[in-house]
């Protein structure tokens, strides 16, 4: 049998049994893109397409314990990191990020579902939104981020100790290289995605709001990104590539359930070509 190789991209997430996030979406998302994913499992959710009603995290022994595991047996080109439930998952996670800091690491600052039944004290949401971004954000490659949480972060000064006022150079300040922040509003009614590179770069590409109810717009951003980064692609190229791919997946979004729509993750009307990152 011939030995074919394909990019690999190792992703930190949950397990979410609807497959509209974590790490069975993540994994269907890398397939489509020409490459393929391993798995940490950093907590298990159980849910539906309306609601989250529990989250039972990993340990980081067990975090640890994986990643490891296929990181010494398997090339890995990129690592993507998605919802952590805890601040010793973040710790975790740093660790080994700070071990393989020459594989270049995507990290999606999204909604961080913590374990619990009842509503969350705001004290656990700030330790583990300071922990991620005080551990996790200064050895980033790449950090994706939604327009309206990061100028919520910076209204609130979660970012106060970077000492900036614009959110990507704040994010940048605390050691980010690049910055691509999603849903940025240009004007009424257009919406733009904005990527900040290193030596003060940036370019934008206009971005169409997604469906009302849809799950994980900016982690699918997030994991193509790191899928075309397998391949070998700039950030500059690969974000482009992942935000066109993302729109047109959340464009085809579907609703299965009676609550969110879902990105269908291998979109129609793309050709092979497009589908392998390859056009």
């Amino acid at each position: 049998m011939p030995n074919y190789s394909l990019p690999i991209t190792l992703v930190f997430g949950p397990f979410d049994p609807t497959g509209s996030d974590g790490l069975p979406a993540d994994a269907v998302t890398c397939a489509a893109l020409g490459g393929h994913a391993l798995a940490t499992l950093t907590a298990i959710t159980t849910q539906d397409s309306a609601k989250t009603e529990t989250v039972h995290p990993c340990s980081g022994e067990q975090i640890d314990d994986q990643a490891r595991c296929v990181l010494e047996d398997m090339p890995v080109q990129s690592i993507k990191v998605g919802a952590l439930s805890s601040t010793e998952a973040v710790s975790a996670v740093a660790q080994i990020a700070a071990d393989y800091s020459q594989v270049p690491l995507v990290l999606h600052l999204g909604l961080q579902e913590l374990d619990s039944e009842e509503e969350p004290e705001e004290d656990e949401v700030e330790d583990l939104v300071g922990a991620t971004i005080e551990l996790l954000v200064p050895q980033a490659h790449v950090v994706v981020v939604e327009a309206k949480r990061l100028a919520h972060w910076i209204t609130e000064d979660v970012l106060e100790a970077a000492g900036q006022t614009a959110g990507p150079q704040a994010l940048q300040a605390i050691g980010a290289a690049w910055v691509l922040v999603t849903g940025s509003q240009q004007r009424p009614g257009h919406l733009v995605n904005i990527l900040v590179g290193p030596a003060n770069e940036i370019v934008s590409w206009p971005w169409q709001s997604p469906p009302e109810r849809v799950r994980d717009a900016g982690g699918l951003v997030a994991t193509a990104l790191a899928a075309f980064l397998a391949q070998g692609l700039s950030v500059p190229e690969a974000a482009k590539k992942a935000c066109a791919h993302a729109e047109l997946a959340l464009a085809q979004s579907f609703q299965p359930g009676m609550g969110q729509r879902i990105a269908r993750r291998v979109p129609l009307q793309q050709s092979s070509n497009e589908s392998a990152g390859l056009s």
